[in-house]
Formats: structure tokens, sequence, C-alpha cells
């Protein structure tokens, strides 16, 4: 039974949390979600929940919400045991929930909004003045200035989400939780929305937060929970620990090992060459600060980063799948705008998205039809591919990349995760481009196909191609790149050379730890 250790031995720390959630185990199938896991909310703390993907942290938000059931463990509310079978019932113990979507009625006002299902009565009627009333009341509490007669959809999200705060606070919460809920905002929503919290926190609230912005945790929250692969890994007051350990702790490997790790991929000298693409400035409002990225032929560039730094943002405004607002890209010395895929498949840029699933996989399709839909969308669906040609390409692609079965007929849905991504490494390589980006192409596929996806991108840049390498892995990103870019919460904070690069510089990099001891003194 996992138990979160008395972190301090103050009084602070010997408060009576407000919820104890003690050994909880959620199990899907095979998969087991949550083993175990015990997470204190105390009154009065911005409580911030950690962890990469996978980690457990929206499956533990559902289990306190009523959303999912849980098969073991106790949840207890000011020391009284409860079980949540609905999300009602969660919302009836005094647990409110924001998410990155607002889940409000856009085409309601914001007072209706934010007393929906609890409107003031009169003569059976609502009473539309109480109502306005009541709402602005809570509105300037918080300090929050909107007009509560105005419809919610007027409202940028930031505001939304305020709203959406507002109603929490309206109905009494004993703890409010925020889920992702500056991943849309830019720096002043942000700070509006820390206000709102911290003002919420000082009158005794529980805030659970949940962002994968390292700085906003330790700008507002007081106290964190680490998750990875469904286990607590610790509970930590946020001033006692620092970036570079919290980095560590949610990755979960030791820094020593990694650093003996060995690079596969030889180092080249691409960048002596004319560059193939080039871009000045490049981002997207509330997406990506402006960023410059040069690629050349025979080149693996490396992007290193913890979920939401804006690495599948750059990846998707390099193809034209989201259109930049600021910036410039130059091909060959030639300034063009990507302003669609189809523009950066002329262009002879390909691209892989993270997202297999979505969008990626055709399940009901073949594995010969899903691996020549690009080939076929750039020639245009009037001019169908000769047979004798889609045989041989299919053959050729299935044997070069070890896709099992080698049956063209079989169904994409009825393959392993790994030989569903080698189809979709195909389905791009069959369009000869000069450029893959490849957006999280190991992910959630075992060692083997692991090791001959990345034996392929180390091959194709011998070849001549300009591969873009994203993985949440920095073992792996090392190993294959030439060069590495570096980001966090959204920009871009370095780019070197690939030279004895460690797992231990990029991690130092990342969480922003200067390391002045090294520095030289005079």
């Amino acid at each position: 039974m996992q138990t979160p250790p008395d972190v301090v031995a103050t009084p602070e720390a010997a408060r009576e949390p407000v919820i104890e959630m003690r050994d909880i185990s959620i199990t899907f199938g095979a998969v087991r979600a949550l083993d175990g896991v015990s997470v204190r909310l105390f009154p009065g703390e911005v409580h911030a929940l950690m962890g990469e993907n996978g980690a457990g942290k929206s499956t533990l938000i559902k289990a306190l919400t009523g959303v999912y059931s849980i098969d073991s463990g106790v949840i207890t509310i000011s020391g009284e045991r409860h079980e949540f079978h609905s999300p009602a019932a969660s919302q009836e113990a005094g647990i409110s929930t924001v998410y990155q979507e607002v889940n409000l009625v856009p085409n309601l006002t914001v007072a209706e909004n934010m007393l929906l299902g609890r409107e003031p009565r009169r003569l059976g009627a609502i009473n539309v003045r109480e109502m306005n009333r009541r709402a602005r009341r809570t509105l300037l509490h918080l300090g929050i200035d909107v007009d509560p007669r105005s419809v919610l959809d007027e409202h940028p999200i930031a505001v939304q989400q305020l709203v959406a705060i507002a109603r929490a606070v309206d109905v009494e919460a004993k703890v409010l939780i925020l889920d992702e809920p500056t991943s849309s905002l830019d720096a002043d929503e942000v700070e509006k929305l820390f206000t709102v919290m911290r003002r919420l926190r000082d009158e005794g609230v529980a805030i659970v937060f949940v962002s994968h912005f390292l700085d906003q945790i330790y700008e507002i929250a007081d106290r964190m929970t680490i998750l990875r692969n469904g286990r607590l890994v610790e509970e930590r007051l946020v001033s006692e620990t620092s970036q570079l350990e919290l980095v560590r702790l949610m990755i979960g490997r030791e820094l020593e090992v990694l650093d003996r790790l060995d690079r596969a991929a030889p180092q080249t000298d691409a960048e002596e060459g004319t560059p193939l693409l080039t871009a000045v400035g490049l981002g997207r409002k509330n997406t990506l600060e402006a960023t410059d990225l040069t690629l050349y032929e025979g080149e693996v560039v490396g992007i290193a980063g913890l979920l939401g730094s804006g690495r599948t943002e750059l990846a998707r405004l390099l193809f034209g799948a989201d259109t930049a607002d600021t910036g410039e890209l130059t091909f060959r010395s030639e300034r063009r705008k990507l302003r669609s895929p189809r523009h950066a498949i002329d262009r002879k840029i390909a691209f892989s998205s993270e997202d297999r699933k979505a969008e990626g996989v055709v399940g009901d399709l073949t594995v010969a039809d899903n691996m020549l839909l690009a080939l076929q969308a750039s020639r245009g669906w009037l001019r169908p591919i000769p047979q004798a040609t889609r045989t041989q390409l299919v053959d050729d692609y299935i044997q070069a990349l070890d896709i099992r079965p080698a049956d063209p007929q079989a169904l994409m849905r009825n393959l392993s995760g790994g030989n569903q991504q080698k189809v979709l490494l195909a389905r791009w390589l069959i369009t000869q481009p000069e450029i893959l980006i490849l957006d999280e192409p190991t992910r959630g596929i075992d060692i083997g196909a692991k090791a001959q996806i990345q034996a392929k991108v180390a091959e194709l840049a011998a070849q001549g191609m300009s591969v873009v390498f994203i993985s949440a892995e920095l073992e792996e990103v090392l190993r294959l790149s030439d060069r590495l870019v570096v980001m966090r919460d959204r920009r871009k904070i370095d780019e070197r050379v690939n030279d004895d690069v460690s797992v231990r510089d990029v991690l130092e990099t990342i969480a922003g730890e200067a390391r002045a001891e090294e520095a030289p003194h005079d």
C-alpha cells in the first residue's frame, strides 16, 4: 500500500486533508491504469498533479469526480468515507472540475451558465434579476470584470474558464480541479487566472492544478503529487523540489545510468550545404512562440522537450497542418507559405502525426490502401495508381520495413501498434519526400519494432533525407539526432550540435537550471 510520506514535520503539514484518496486502483481489461495511488488535498493549497502521458493523472481525476468507479481503495472527505458512483455525487460532496475544453453552454448568458440548474425562482418562474445580481456578486468577489447578462460565446476562452470557476465558487466547492486550464491562454490571461486561483486558495479552497508548463507549476503550486505509469512516485512540497529533480521523478530514470547511453547515429557535416528549409520567426498565437529552424540534407534534427513544450505544434506548422500567424518559410531559397498539408506534400514534406489512431490509421482499409493513401492524394483521386505500380510499391515496403503479417490485404485494425506505425512510415516514404517529420513514431510499440524504425531513420538520413525526429524519450532523440533543438513552454530554448550531449544536459536545460558552479570565476 502506497502512502504519501509526511513531507515536512510542521504544523502546516500536519493539518487534516480535506480529501484523501488512499490506495486507489483502477483496471481496464488487462491494463492497470492506477495501482495503489494515494493523494492528499489540503485546504488553502494549490496541489499540482504531475506526470507524463499515461501517468494516470486523468484517471485519478475521473475517479475523484465519479466518472470512473474505483476497483479498490478509499476516498475520504474531512475524515468521512465517500463513494462516488456519478459526477453528480462528487459535485454534491463539494468537488468541481473545470476542464481544458470548457463544458458550459455557449449560447446562454454568463449568469445562466453560472446558475444552471440552480436558478433562483419566484412564483415558479426563474427570477432573472436575482440570477444576474447573484452572478454579478460572485464575479466581483473573484475580481472578474464580466457582465453577467452577456452571452458566454461572446467572450474568449480565458473568460469562459473564469466563468466556469465562478460557477464552482457559487456552488461552494471545497475542491476545485483545473485540468490543463492554461493550454490555450496567453501570458496576460494566465496571470488573470492565477489571481483568481490565489484568491480562492486564500479563502481555504483546495485546488488541483494539472499543467505541463513547469514555470506555471512553480509560480502557483504549493504541493505536488508525481505519478508515473499509474503509480505514485512521491508527494513533494514545490518549494523543496528543484525543477531538475521534478523532471527526473516524472521521467523515472537515473541520470547517471542514462549518461552512459551511446548514440547509434554518426554526426554529419550537413550544415555545410544549402538548407532544404529555413523557418524564421514561425509562430502561432497561444500555440508556439516565434521559432527559427533550419533543415539540411542528410541530417536528423531531434526535438526534445516535455509534453506541452511545443514540439508537436512546431511540427504541424512546418507541415501546414496548422497555419502560422508569424514568420516565413524558405524552401531551397524560395519563400513560400504553407496553407495546407497538400502544399507541404507538393514541396516534398511528409509528416507522421503522434496521434496514430486519429490522424493516421484507417482501420477498415487494408494495409495496401493505407500505405498508398498519401501518394494517391498527391496524384489526385481522378488519377488512380496503376495496379502494377501499387503491387510493386506495397510489396517493396512490406519487405523493407518487415511489416507483419506480410499480407497487403490484411485490415489495418488487425495489425499491432508497431506494424501500424511501419505502414504509416511506408505511406510517407512512398511519396519520396525530401523532408520527413516524425512525431512520436515509436510511442507505444514493442522494442523490436522501435529498433527497426530507429534504424530506418538513420538509414534515410544517410541517403540524404532531412529528418525531424520528435520523441518524449530523450535517450532516443540523442541516439538518433545530429542536431538537437530543446523546447519548453511553447518556445525553443536551446539548439546545439549533438556532440556528446547527455540526457543530464538536456534535462538541466529543460528544467531551466543554470549550472552556475561550472561557470568560470575571476
